[in-house]
């Protein structure tokens, strides 16, 4: 039974959060539901972000009013979801403002899921404030801002884990990873991104039930995995996946990096760090490149493997083919779509064209029209900036994109 200790409040003098650093949207969707007598917090990330002196990204807010309540009172806002309802309050400018109902913890006993599971498939089973922030992943995740007194209010310890700097599962581990197992790529992204560590036993659940991943949502698995790639921290969050045995349940692909480094190809390995650098640099990296990034590895290992049975290059016809069979178990895997499988695998048969050599600047040109150039050109770069080697062959393909930018404009 879980202990029923007092929270820890801080109040305003003793923590950074300033409304000022609060979207003025957020702070109307606060306001009024706390003058209609609402309780109304900002929850989740926003918060954490705020007391690290980070900017979030978005902001989320929790209230003691059901979704239908939170409609009536917003006009501009539109109820979603089914697993998990809440509310959706859009503003001019195109911001949306998350509205959440307080939840507990459902009853396992109406889930949908098989006997002995404990997947969470409807969540909405509405709770108090102290009942919430114990039902939600990570106690740096759990903290509260109040718009009534300015305080955080913390049910969980999550104050203690940010001056720890320490990623924590609320609960026992095994329990939460169960119930979903998207929060041990979760645990893995937020250590990352923030740069913390992974609690010892959250490290011991992720390690134990890191086989229920196959039961999650491709969909969500997939979303998570893509906002891993973008995150700009990626290749901590891969190297933390591969510590705690991850990698081999969602993405066995990613070890042909260390493999390709042990045949002597080259420093693949930094491929998610070449990644980041661009991502952080605030360059166009599409979702099908970050993804295709995570492929090509395989594709130039298997390339060098059938070229050096066959002693001979391999053609365009067969590198399609390849490419093809690389992505396919991928695609399965997971839940990509078509129009994203097929720009995936025109990133990764053009990256083998670009690497062709002794092109005609025209020809050049004519490939720099084709859809799937950008995506390989990104690949390229990406791998240049990786291995440190052809800087030469990159640059001819750069002055072809120029030139073509150069050509649409004109027209």
């Amino acid at each position: 039974m879980r202990e029923r200790r007092e929270p820890r409040i801080l109040p305003r003098p003793e923590h950074p959060i300033s409304r000022k650093n609060i979207s003025e949207n957020t702070l109307k969707v606060l306001y009024r539901l706390n003058n209609q007598g609402y309780k109304a917090y900002l929850v989740g990330g926003g918060v954490r972000d705020l007391m690290l002196r980070r900017e979030p990204k978005d902001f989320d807010v929790g209230t003691d009013a059901r979704p239908n309540d939170v409609r009536r009172l917003f006009r501009n806002s539109r109820i979603i979801g089914r697993r998990f309802r809440l509310v959706h309050v859009f503003f001019q400018g195109g911001e949306v403002v998350e509205v959440a109902t307080f939840r507990r913890e459902p009853d396992p006993n109406q889930q949908a899921g098989a006997e002995g599971e404990m997947l969470i498939t409807d969540d909405n089973t509405y709770g108090s404030p102290r009942e919430d922030a114990f039902r939600r992943d990570f106690t740096v995740n759990a903290l509260f801002y109040d718009i009534s007194d300015f305080a955080v209010i913390d049910y969980v310890g999550g104050i203690a884990d940010l001056e720890r700097r320490m990623i924590r599962v609320i609960g026992e581990p095994a329990v939460r990873f169960q119930e979903d197992p998207v929060r041990m790529l979760r645990a893995c992204e937020f250590a990352a991104r923030l740069g913390f560590g992974i609690d010892g036993r959250t490290q011991e659940g992720i390690h134990e039930q890191r086989k229920t991943l196959e039961l999650a949502s491709p969909v969500r698995v997939t979303e998570e995995i893509v906002d891993m790639l973008r995150c700009g921290s990626a290749a901590r969050a891969i190297q933390w996946m591969m510590d705690l045995d991850l990698l081999e349940v969602i993405l066995p692909e990613t070890y042909d990096m260390v493999a390709v480094e042990e045949r002597g190809l080259g420093r693949f390995d930094r491929l998610p760090g070449a990644l980041d650098d661009m991502i952080n640099e605030g360059r166009a990296v599409s979702d099908a490149a970050a993804l295709a990034s995570l492929l090509l590895p395989r594709a130039l290992l298997r390339r060098y493997e059938i070229e050096g049975v066959d002693q001979r290059p391999m053609s365009r016809t067969a590198i399609d083919e390849l490419t093809a069979e690389i992505i396919a178990p991928f695609v399965g895997r997971l839940s990509i779509s078509r129009d994203r499988s097929t720009r995936m695998g025109g990133a990764l048969a053009g990256f083998h064209r670009l690497a062709e050599p002794d092109l005609a600047p025209r020809a050049r040109l004519a490939v720099a029209r084709r859809p799937w150039f950008d995506d390989a050109l990104t690949l390229f770069e990406m791998l240049v900036r990786a291995t440190g080697e052809g800087h030469e062959a990159l640059e001819p393909w750069r002055r072809a994109a120029d030139l073509r930018g150069d050509a649409d404009a004109k027209e």
